[in-house]
């Protein structure tokens, strides 16, 4: 996969993290970057226009109200140059965050391959690699997912890079 031309899509936050407690920099974020350093590819955030509050128990209310509703600040509209498609969020309510479907419905997904990792204190892959494939048409979504522990993901380097 390493030698594939690659985008990362993914959605992080900081302040505070379940079971973290507050962070500079999201855990998903963390582990994107890692993606990049060993893959090379292309980053793409999706922002919440609204940000979220900073303390996590107000922010998963939030989350839960912008599910099919999670305006983002800037949008992808052509990924056809890419081969390989990183998807990553934390686990919010069993999946995705909702900044991130509003990230990739629309996207033509026909032929790509599809790698998802999840950051997450206990959830695992919740139901996200089942909402990428609905979202996803089209694409190759590997069922061979990454479900990395947030406070572990400052020394997840090494098992990214071996599944990668």
């Amino acid at each position: 996969m390493k030698d594939k031309k690659s985008l990362i899509i993914y959605f992080s936050r900081a302040d505070e993290n379940y079971s973290v407690g507050y962070i500079e920099k999201g855990n998903t974020e963390i582990v994107a970057e890692y993606v990049k350093e060993i893959t090379g590819a292309d980053m793409f955030k999706a922002e919440p226009v609204v940000p979220y509050a900073k303390d996590y128990k107000t922010c998963i209310e939030e989350a839960k109200e912008r599910i099919g509703n999670a305006p983002i600040k800037n949008t992808l509209t052509d990924i056809s140059q890419y081969e390989v498609i990183y998807i990553m969020s934390p686990i919010y309510w069993g999946t995705y965050a909702p900044e991130l479907e509003t990230a990739i419905k629309d996207l033509d997904f026909s032929g790509k391959t599809v790698r998802i990792i999840t950051t997450h204190e206990g959830s695992g892959l919740g139901n996200v690699v089942s909402d990428v494939r609905k979202v996803c048409t089209g694409a190759n979504v590997d069922s061979n997912a990454l479900a990395i522990r947030g406070s572990s993901a400052k020394d997840s380097k090494d098992i990214i890079e071996e599944w990668i």
